[in-house]
């Protein structure tokens, strides 16, 4: 008898953001804040392997340490896709799937590294289960694991409002970015906690943030309660007016016009601001590769 060749990988990238701007612009009564950010998508990130499995068990490796597997977004957007199209339709034969993870940003950094790779896991399941579930059904799933996953579903660099799911394209410039993270944990939930955090930042339209560009209200706190932090931008501000923090931190960014240009400013930084250069993209790559695996 002839064996089956094994069912094949799919191999997608799960690419960084910055965020360019980030306005806190009130706060829900349900402990929410509302914003308004400019997410611009980078070629650059982690990339995850996907293995169909004949049986309905989905593993990942390697463990990340210090993230319990019930807390990795990974296994929970994987998890979560099985039971929505359970609950759709009961009679669906879904397999398994081995998940290896090559993590190349920083944990923590401001990067979406964990949204990224959740949303490239929705993605990709759909794909190799064949669900043909539409990107807003994906994008939805994904608000329930996190605010920022529906904009990497969706795919494009955005203008983001309300808890950062309102979603609007944008058509950024072309541009290079030397990342820089600073060792240090920045906790989210503490900043958008903390009593000193600005929440009034009146709102702009997205003509405003073309014209004039945007802040971040988490970088002045960030930078009182983490010196590495506030180090790090001290020592960018030399190389470039554009200068800030992505995120609640830790890494910030500049912008260069040429990738010689960035590498040169990456060659000078210190030993304790570990970094990339990246190219802002428009169209997140994991859907060029999934184009480019519809061809094959």
């Amino acid at each position: 008898m002839t064996q089956k060749p094994p069912p094949p990988s799919l191999d997608l990238p799960a690419p960084a953001k910055l965020n360019l701007c980030l306005h806190i612009t009130g706060r829900r009564p349900d402990g929410y804040h509302t914003l308004q950010t400019a997410f611009q998508l980078l070629d650059y990130g982690d990339w995850l392997r996907f293995t169909p499995r004949p049986d309905r068990q989905i593993s990942l490796s390697p463990a990340l340490p210090g993230f319990p597997p019930e807390d990795n977004l990974i296994l929970r957007a994987a998890r979560r896709l099985q039971s929505v199209v359970r609950q759709l339709n009961p009679s669906v034969a879904l397999t398994g799937v081995d998940i290896e993870l090559d993590k190349r940003l920083p944990l923590g950094g401001g990067l979406g590294g964990g949204s990224s790779n959740a949303a490239t896991t929705l993605l990709a399941l759909n794909e190799l289960w064949q669900l043909n579930l539409p990107v807003a059904q994906l994008q939805a799933i994904g608000l329930e694991l996190g605010a920022d996953v529906p904009v990497f579903v969706a795919g494009h660099s955005a203008w983001a409002e309300g808890v950062g799911e309102q979603l609007t394209p944008l058509t950024l410039p072309s541009r290079w970015y030397l990342v820089l993270t600073p060792r240090c944990e920045v906790s989210t939930a503490r900043i958008f906690c903390h009593k000193d955090l600005t929440r009034d930042t009146a709102p702009i339209t997205v003509a405003a943030f073309h014209e004039q560009g945007g802040k971040n209200d988490c970088q002045p706190l960030v930078r009182k309660l983490h010196p590495e932090v506030d180090n790090a931008l001290i020592w960018l501000e030399n190389f470039s007016s554009t200068a800030q923090m992505s995120g609640t931190g830790a890494s910030v960014f500049a912008a260069f016009d040429s990738e010689a240009e960035a590498n040169g400013i990456l060659s000078r930084a210190p030993s304790e601001l570990p970094g990339f250069v990246a190219r802002g993209v428009n169209r997140s790559p994991v859907y060029q590769a999934l184009t480019d695996r519809t061809k094959d």
